[in-house]
């Protein structure tokens, strides 16, 4: 252990510096407007009015909702849609297939915002701005090919000889797939949602020029607005910040021990 200490005081550093800003959001939530001290000390007494005034007003809650909405839909394109294309480009190890597997993580090094143009325009022309299937489609149009390849090289992982025996069993393809390759893809599955739904949740580029009406606004947008438009008082505005990262804490703590396993297998497997 002595000859490893270095190691240890970096992984305290990383940790610090990762929950600094989230204690001092915390803190600073929990604190009057009119209390001045340091934003690391803690609060006298924990002041709740600031959680009240954010909530009460509506727009965070309808935000929460706007964001469940479409991170869930984002979640059920991916999961769904990635899985069906993974299989037959992990089994059929073709050229054509070499092709469509190259193209897939060739699109992963497009950066998003360097189409935002077009993809606009297009939405514009479909009524599609300011709606849900909008943003739920672009979001997951860009995040799919991540997906398909997690999924491709898990399924790649799964031998070939389960496929081989439930085929001399009767089962035709799609029969194999769902009785056979789904039930084991549980653990990237697990990985696939908290990756791409938190991905989906924190979204802010496309949603600033998709999501233009108010009332279609998600959690990232209504927490910016908070902290543009009530400088005078950021207590409350970091109250928003903290209600907005909650739900998916809660839900990483509920999936991890599946998200930590899908990242072993991967790694393991891959």
């Amino acid at each position: 252990m002595q000859k490893n200490w270095w190691k240890y005081l970096c992984s305290i550093l990383i940790a610090v510096i990762y929950l600094l800003p989230i204690y001092v959001i915390v803190v600073t939530s929990l604190k009057p407007v009119t209390d001045h001290s340091s934003r690391l000390s803690l609060p006298r007494t924990l002041y709740w009015q600031n959680y009240i005034n954010v909530l009460g007003d509506g727009g965070l809650l309808n935000a929460l909702k706007n964001t469940a909405v479409i991170s869930v839909g984002v979640v059920m394109i991916e999961v769904i849609v990635g899985c069906l294309a993974a299989y037959p480009i992990a089994r059929n190890r073709s050229k054509f297939n070499h092709v469509i597997e190259s193209l897939i993580m060739g699109v992963m090094m497009i950066p998003p915002l360097s189409i935002v143009v077009g993809v606009y325009s297009t939405l514009v022309s479909l009524n599609a701005i300011s709606t849900y299937w909008g943003i739920i489609l672009v979001i997951a149009a860009f995040n799919l090919p991540m997906s398909i390849y997690l999924y491709i090289k898990f399924i790649r992982s799964i031998p070939v000889s389960l496929d081989e025996a439930a085929a001399i069993d009767g089962a035709g393809i799609m029969q194999v797939f769902f009785y056979i390759i789904l039930p084991q893809l549980k653990p990237v599955t697990v990985s696939v949602i908290i990756m791409r739904g938190v991905a989906a949740w924190n979204e802010y580029a496309y949603s600033l020029y998709i999501l233009q009406q108010k009332e279609m606004y998600n959690i990232t947008l209504t927490v910016k607005q908070y902290f543009s438009e009530n400088m005078s008082d950021l207590n409350s505005a970091a109250a928003g910040a903290v209600v907005a990262t909650l739900p998916m804490i809660i839900i990483y703590l509920f999936l991890q021990k599946y998200f930590i396993k899908g990242q072993l297998d991967s790694a393991v497997k891959g």
